[in-house]
Order: structure tokens, then C-alpha cells, then sequence
């Protein structure tokens, strides 16, 4: 009865959801808190949310707006002052103009995703996305009832789709191309000349639209300054949507502001989108995002600076340890190791996800294995945790190799 019961209730849900799974990131990371909230001393290197807390000037922009009475409705898509701040903030760092109508704030970057491909895609579109990617690219194509059409890249190229890859995956079908860089989670950067040369291609194919996700902008410590495909290919201006947000910059993880700029048509259709679902993202959270774009900048930097000086601390650990291969990250807070080498049939560790599960039980490391990515044999490692524990991370780490390698 309950198998037939259980059967029944599957054919009832809706196939949109019955073809995407769990963001498996946040799945490790809740594992991972288990098992510190047992009492063992996991080290959980899993979770891409910085581990410094909001700036106090922010918060405090927080507490007056509550105080002040900011706690209604807002626009749909977002307080005007706050869209100028965004204006404001793409002349001053990116060199690039919008209009407050170019401009809609929505409840973290991944909204903004999920608004762009609700606007964009119809059933059977295909969304170009490289990989290794953010693992939430594809099921939310998905859910929008388009098609990933996954592009692999490797070690060799330095994770980076090449502009011939880029060519060969463009059909009649494709509708948008998605550009994260810095990247999650290899730490990559396109360079300018990279950028030019994949925006040639795409300017030969009128009907695409490309999705830049730039939440990591500010993290970059190699090919600085940062830029966009914009930037290196100012034709495409019209048909770029630029993505990003303060959750990564600012430690803002759970006030849950991002905010997409590009077309005003489509900005619109976005806009449209979000207020038959969530309508205006928290407007206390919409304050703190205000303070935040308007105030003192030093303490991006700062933390800019310990992910810089953490990189470069696990970066040489690793490249210590007999069978990791890993390229130097360009910024972001991600190292992604491949591990291959290390796999071991006798300790039944066969592939990334069994060597994820092999850290966890005999390091009390949590990380993520590369499948989740789109890339098997690799993990992600995040340097969002003190120096301190970094530094017993990378000893446990070496001791569990030392125990898989014999």
C-alpha cells in the first residue's frame, strides 16, 4: 500500500521539479553541520559563504532602516536609491552605463538566474554553460524547460571554454551562453583577450543572449582589474545581462540581495517575472545592500587579502601532497584540485564522490566532489575558514592521502 501510495503521489508532481535534484552543496554543508553539531571537530571546507561577518556600517544601515520604518512593500524591482547605488557602482568599477529602468535588484544573484531564464527560455532552448560550473546552472534551466548544453573544459585550458568549444555548441536552439568569472569553482578569470575573442563568436549569432555572473568580481587578485564580456566587447552591450549581487563581496549571504543590469526589455520581462513570485526582495536587506555599494570599500579588500594570503598557503600545501594536481586560482575564495591519482580500489575509493565521503569519515574534512560541478576526479576546496583551521585541514588532509597511497 504505501509503495502504490508513494508511486501516486510521484506521478502527481510536476516534471519540472521531478528532473532536478537537490543543490548538492548545500547538501554537504548541512552533513557537515551534523556532524559538528554531534560533537566531532569537522573542518568544513564545503560551503562557499564567507566566514567574516557583515561589516558593522552595514548592519548598523540595517538597524536605522528598521528604526526609520522601512518595513513595507517596496517597488518591485527595488528602492530607487538603492538601483542608483547599482548605477552607480557599474560607472565607478566597471565603466559601464544604465538607466534605472537598465536596473532589477532580486533576492541574491541566483534569482536574478532564475528571473533572466523564466524571461528567456522556452521549451527545448539550450543554455551554453561551461563546466566545471556553479552547480545551479543547470537544474534551473531546467526548471525554466530549456536544455543545458554542458561544454567541458579542463586543466590544460585552465578550466576556460575556448572560442572554437564556443562554436561547435551554438545550434539553431541556442538562446543564452553563461560567462562566470571569476569562477565557482575552479577560482579562474577570464582575460580580456579571452573575453574579445568569445564575444566574436557570439556577436555572429544575433538570437543570443549571454548571462555574465560577476558575484566574485571583487575577489580577484590575478588579471586585475576585472572585466566582463562587455568590457572586451562593447557591441554586445544589448545582449549581455550582467549578474551580480553583495552576498560575496560584502559577507552578506543571508540578506539575499542580487541584481541583474542590461536591456530594458528584458529587464522588464524579468521584473514581470519576480512580482508574480516574490515581488520585492526584504527591504531592510535593501538598506544594508545601499550602505553597503555607498560606503567605505576598504573592507572588501581586506577580505580580499586574507582569501589571497589563505590561497596561497593551501595552494603550496597541495602541491606538496604526491598525486594532487592544481592550478593556481586567479581570485574567488575556491582551490579545485584534481585527485584522480589518488583514487584507491582496495580503500574503496573510486571516484571524487567517494574520495569527498573518504575525507569527510577519516579527515573530518568536508569538500565537494568535482561531479557536483560537472567534473569528475576533482574537488572544491574553500578557503572560508581561519588561517588556524586551514592549516589542520591541509595536515589532515596530507595524513588521509599518506593512509590512501599506502
Amino acid at each position: 500500500m504505501t509503495k502504490t501510495l508513494t508511486k501516486n503521489l510521484a506521478q502527481e508532481l510536476a516534471q519540472r521539479v521531478q528532473r532536478i535534484k537537490p543543490s548538492p552543496t548545500l547538501a554537504i554543508s548541512a552533513r557537515a553541520e551534523e556532524l559538528q553539531a554531534e560533537g566531532k571537530p569537522i573542518i568544513n571546507l564545503s560551503i562557499g559563504e564567507p566566514d567574516f561577518d557583515t561589516p558593522a556600517h552595514i548592519k548598523e544601515a540595517a538597524i536605522k532602516a528598521l528604526h526609520d520604518g522601512h518595513t513595507k512593500y517596496t517597488a518591485v524591482e527595488g528602492i530607487k536609491e538603492l538601483r542608483q547605488a547599482i548605477i552607480n557602482k557599474f560607472a565607478r568599477e566597471n565603466h559601464l552605463q544604465y538607466e534605472l529602468n537598465q536596473i532589477l535588484v532580486s533576492n541574491g544573484a541566483k534569482h536574478s538566474f532564475y528571473n533572466l531564464f523564466t524571461a528567456l527560455l522556452n521549451p527545448n532552448d539550450e543554455a551554453i554553460i561551461p563546466a566545471p560550473y556553479w552547480v545551479s546552472y543547470p537544474d534551473m534551466v531546467k526548471l525554466c524547460d530549456g536544455n543545458p548544453v554542458i561544454v567541458k573544459t579542463d586543466m590544460a585550458q585552465q578550466f576556460k571554454i575556448t572560442p572554437a568549444q564556443l562554436k561547435a555548441a551554438i545550434t539553431d536552439k541556442t538562446r543564452i551562453v553563461i560567462l562566470n568569472s571569476p569562477s565557482n569553482p575552479t577560482g579562474m578569470a577570464y582575460t580580456k583577450q579571452e573575453l574579445k575573442a568569445l564575444g566574436e563568436v557570439i556577436l555572429q549569432y544575433p538570437g543570443i543572449i549571454v548571462a555574465c555572473d560577476d558575484i566574485y568580481e571583487r575577489h580577484l587578485w590575478k588579471h586585475a582589474p576585472f572585466v566582463n564580456l562587455v568590457n572586451a566587447c562593447p557591441e554586445l552591450y544589448e545582449r549581455t545581462i550582467v549578474i551580480n549581487g553583495v552576498s560575496k563581496t560584502y559577507a552578506m549571504t543571508g540578506w539575499r540581495i542580487g541584481y541583474a543590469a542590461g536591456s530594458a526589455k528584458i529587464i522588464a520581462a524579468m521584473k514581470k517575472a519576480q512580482s508574480q513570485s516574490t515581488s520585492n526582495p526584504t527591504s531592510i536587506s535593501q538598506y544594508a545592500a545601499l550602505a553597503a555599494l555607498n560606503g567605505d570599500q576598504q573592507c572588501v579588500q581586506q577580505m580580499t587579502d586574507a582569501y589571497k594570503e589563505r590561497h596561497d598557503f593551501l595552494f603550496a600545501e597541495l602541491e606538496k601532497m604526491p598525486g594532487i594536481k592544481c592550478l593556481p586560482s586567479d581570485g574567488t575564495f575556491y582551490s579545485f584540485p584534481c585527485v584522480e591519482n589518488l583514487f584507491n580500489k582496495e580503500m574503496a575509493v573510486t571516484n571524487d564522490m567517494e574520495f569527498a565521503d573518504y575525507l569527510l569519515r577519516e579527515a573530518e574534512i568536508a569538500v565537494v566532489p568535482g561531479t557536483a560541478f560537472g567534473a569528475s576526479g576533482y574537488i572544491r576546496l574553500c578557503y572560508t575558514v581561519s588561517m588556524e583551521d586551514l592549516k589542520i585541514a591541509a595536515e589532515r588532509m596530507r595524513l588521509a592521502i599518506a593512509r590512501l597511497r599506502g
